[in-house]
């Protein structure tokens, strides 16, 4: 959460007309970039790390990060860019800098097999400690350097908006449609295995076909995301805020100055004490509905190559898995564009949002279950049926696909629904939606460190592989389905009104 931009930005007289819509456009292109490598990050790490080996029940400890930074980088980053005098602008230091700390992780996960090797890893040995420590580091440098991305690009497209309404809704949408391009693309990537043949130095002694068709993958990545940010750093304007100029507003200035770090997060504490029944019920909700999502997003192309394909890790039937895993996961970025598009019909459709959220999670849960149902007619299959491992028949395949692509339609919902409910909480509250919406992303992180915690232990416990993870995501989905129905008020039209007449806050 940080302090609005656009409240900052109007009281200080820093930008009084909104930018073309061109310039908008430009900024929320670096979206594609950064979702590009968050679609490698989701389909391609947690099978990669386990190729150098940490166990399958410790990969999920590495995913601590994204939650830990997006609770603690993404504010830090958005208070600092808010307050940034710096002669280049406001925004821009953030989104270069970020830019050179994505191409530094991307460089040391990429290159954490070699360089492990040349620092004295044995690769006859299953586990490489000096890879794994390579990797960890670069890893977690790639989830703070996305999350200094992300935070001033969306600030910065509420500076171009300059408060205007329709504007914002407009570089919102722009932002939103390239981070699905960006998914499709690194989706797309994910799933061919020929990328290495582009790039014949990625294949080393230390460096198989699969992590070599990572590099190549996180090349494509590095250059677009710089050649995006090239162009916004060196196009679009970034006025620098000066203090003589916000001294002139006292008010404002004092807001954003008083406590220093202390003002960015006590306010966050203080908020928490005020909140209102509905908001705290739409929190709860949502965190158990994130509970449902994150094994999901840790494990979906480790099933795909360990339960569908029957592959072991740095075996070929398991790269195929993974590879078809990240088809998956573009079919379901293309549904979850789709969808997106028909969010509000729907809404009045089934009688409201909270009853679309619960409809869309009744579809999850039941999505979640099938996993199980596909694994069993899959090991059926390699057990009885004489199919080879990394060869599902076309039945199985075709379910583990749609799985996928289904899955695209309660991703939209979740991505949007909370946040919508959230404004609107907010506006008939009176409280801020800025700090409402800062206040749901703590509802979002703090499932994702709890079940990265867990799910590792949990699938010990339960013999190993995914499918315990995913039946808790089922449970959790049918629970946070009925308690959208019970639990959450129903948004009246004229508050509906209301919080959609005003400027939504920058939400990281």
């Amino acid at each position: 959460m940080e302090p609005s931009s656009s409240s900052l930005q109007v009281e200080t007289g820093e930008r009084q007309q909104p930018s073309p819509l061109r310039k908008m456009f430009a900024v929320s292109s670096i979206a594609a970039g950064i979702q590009f490598g968050w679609a490698l990050q989701l389909s391609l790490l947690t099978p990669y790390v386990q190729t150098l080996g940490v166990p399958h029940a410790w990969s999920s400890f590495i995913w601590l990060c994204g939650p830990i930074s997006g609770l603690v980088v993404q504010p830090i980053v958005g208070y600092s860019s808010d307050r940034c005098t710096s002669r280049f602008g406001r925004r821009r230091p953030f989104i270069l800098s970020g830019a050179v700390a994505v191409a530094i992780s991307v460089f040391l996960i990429g290159y954490a097999a070699d360089i492990g090797h040349a620092t004295g890893d044995d690769i006859t040995k299953k586990t490489r400690p000096r890879a794994v420590a390579i990797f960890v580091v670069g890893f977690w440098i790639l989830d703070v350097a996305n999350n200094m991305l992300q935070g001033p690009c969306r600030a910065f497209l509420g500076d171009l908006a300059a408060g205007d309404q329709k504007k914002t809704r407009t570089a919102n949408a722009f932002y939103s449609f390239f981070m699905a391009i960006g998914n499709v693309l690194g989706y797309a990537a994910g799933s061919n295995d020929k990328l290495h043949h582009l790039f014949r130095f990625t294949e080393t002694k230390a460096c198989g076909v699969f992590c070599a068709n990572l590099k190549s993958c996180f090349f494509f990545s590095i250059v677009l995301l710089l050649v995006l940010c090239a162009i916004v750093l060196t196009c679009v304007d970034d006025p620098q805020l000066t203090p003589d100029c916000v001294n002139a507003n006292n008010n404002a200035y004092n807001n954003l100055q008083s406590g220093s770090w202390h003002s960015c997060f006590g306010e966050l504490g203080i908020a928490f004490k005020g909140l209102q029944k509905p908001m705290l019920m739409l929190m709860l909700v949502t965190a158990i509905n994130w509970v449902a999502w994150f094994p999901y997003v840790l494990y979906d192309t480790d099933w795909m190559g360990r339960e569908v394909y029957g592959g072991e890790v740095g075996s070929k039937a398991y790269d195929a898995g993974v590879h078809a895993g990240s088809l998956g996961l573009m079919l379901n970025s293309v549904v979850l564009a789709l969808m997106s598009l028909v969010v509000e019909p729907l809404g009045r459709v089934v009688g409201g949002v909270k009853w679309l959220w619960a409809v869309v999670n009744v579809i999850l849960a039941v999505c979640m279950a099938m996993t199980v149902v596909i694994t069993k007619a899959a090991r059926h299959e390699r057990n009885h049926d004489g199919v080879r491992v990394g060869y599902p028949s076309f039945g199985v395949k075709a379910g583990a696909l749609s799985f996928f692509s289904v899955l695209g339609i309660p991703l939209a919902i979740t991505y949007s629904v909370p946040f919508a409910l959230a404004s609107i909480y907010s506006s008939t509250s009176g409280a801020g939606q800025g700090l409402s919406l800062g206040l749901l992303n703590v509802a979002i992180v703090v499932p994702q460190m709890i079940v990265s915690a867990i799910s590792g232990p949990w699938d010990s416990w339960f013999g190993g592989g995914n499918l315990p993870a995913f039946v808790l995501g089922a449970v959790a989905a049918a629970v946070s389905a009925v308690l959208a129905v019970v639990m959450l008020p129903s948004p009246k039209p004229a508050d509906v009104s209301k919080a959609s007449s005003v400027t939504v806050g920058n939400f990281h």
